[in-house]
This record gives C-alpha cells, structure tokens and sequence, in this order.
C-alpha cells in the first residue's frame, strides 16, 4: 500500500512540474512562420533565419500613456519571433510623475522587474492579504511571484521606466478594477460586495467599460 502512495505521489508532482511552466523546447529556437493552409505556427527553416529574427528595437521609447501616467509595452512573440517556445516574454513600463500600474496579476508566470530609471513604489499581496512593498531606485530588482496581485506607482519627481520579464511565453494579463467592473458581473452582487450605491457603481462601470 505505502509504496502505491509513493508512485501517486511521484505522479502528483511530475503532473504538476509539467503543467505549471511553458513546454521545453525540442529544437534550438524555432522562429514561427504562418502556414498558409491553417492557422497553426510552424517553424522557419533554420536556413533561413537570420539575426534580425532574434533582435527587437521595438522598446527603445516609452509606448502610449494611459490616463494613469501609465505606459506599457508588451514583448512576445507576436512581434519578437526569436521568442518563440523559449519560455519567456517582457515588458517595458514607463511612469509620468505620479503614474501608476494598477493592481493586476499574470496567471501563468512570475515577474522580475528591474528598475532602469526613477523612483518605483513597488510591491505584492500574498494570499493571507499581506503586503510586501516599498520603494525600489534604479538598479533594483523585485520580484512578482505567479498569480499574485502587484503593483507599482512612480513616486519620484521624474518619469520612471521598469523592465519587466516574465517566465511564460503568455504570461496572461488581469487588471483587477477592469476585471470587476468593466465585466458582466451582475450589479447586484457588486453592490452587496462593496456596499456601494447604484450611482457610485453606475460611475464605475463606465469609467471602466471597455
């Protein structure tokens, strides 16, 4: 008997080591190109590909600021095929004075951010609501365990630009107020929630439609 347990046990984690990571790659890289019989990605022939597939120059300005003071832009493999099957994306996020990342998380991978320029008040919420922030200056590093809500706020004088790397080709990406209320979640159970008034959520729910 104990030595079945030990067999399911072992199994358990193998399932689990599988599934909580991007799949090993089986070649040295594989730059996609578009099947023109199907949706599906293949792979260039590796005659074929150049250097220029393993170069991005896509991030060297910030993107477009949101409302927030807030802009970010997105690395994978949709514009930087050299990526592909490697495991891995990033992200450029730039900060006005004052701007803000709202609380969001990333389902399928753990962030490194690392602070290239300013001031960042930075930090993440454990599953017991702890909260682990304070402010990181350029040359810090901090690090976003997966699915875990984080956060970040330009508290510097100056803009401010953080390099986010993530371990997940898609990461996946769930803004926490867009979630709530630019969704279809019904009003009522919203206003229970957060005790809120029908016009305070009315104003909400259009600040956030999308």
């Amino acid at each position: 008997m104990a030595s079945k347990v030990t067999v399911f046990l072992v199994l358990l984690i193998h399932i689990y080591a599988v599934s909580s990571s991007d799949p090993d790659p089986v070649y040295d890289f594989c730059v996609p190109r578009t099947n023109l019989s199907s949706d599906a990605l293949s792979c260039k022939n590796s005659t074929l590909v150049t250097v220029e597939d393993f170069v991005y120059s896509g991030i060297k300005s910030p993107g477009d600021f949101k409302e927030t003071g807030f802009a970010a832009t997105p690395v994978s493999s949709t514009v930087f095929p050299g990526l592909n099957t490697l495991g891995m994306s990033f992200v450029r996020a730039d900060f006005a004075a004052g701007g803000v990342n709202v609380p969001h998380y990333h389902p399928r991978a753990t962030e490194v951010g690392f602070v290239l320029e300013g001031k960042i008040y930075s930090g993440f919420i454990d599953t017991k609501n702890k909260v682990f922030a304070r402010v990181l200056e350029k040359g810090e590093v901090m690090v976003f365990p997966r699915g875990l809500v984080h956060f970040q706020m330009n508290v510097g004088e100056s803009p401010a630009t953080i390099l986010g790397s993530f371990d997940s080709q898609n990461p996946g990406l769930v803004k926490i107020p867009a979630a709530i209320f630019g969704s279809e979640i019904k009003d009522e159970l919203l206003l229970k929630a957060f005790g809120f008034n029908s016009k305070e959520l009315a104003k909400l729910r259009k600040h956030f439609e999308s």
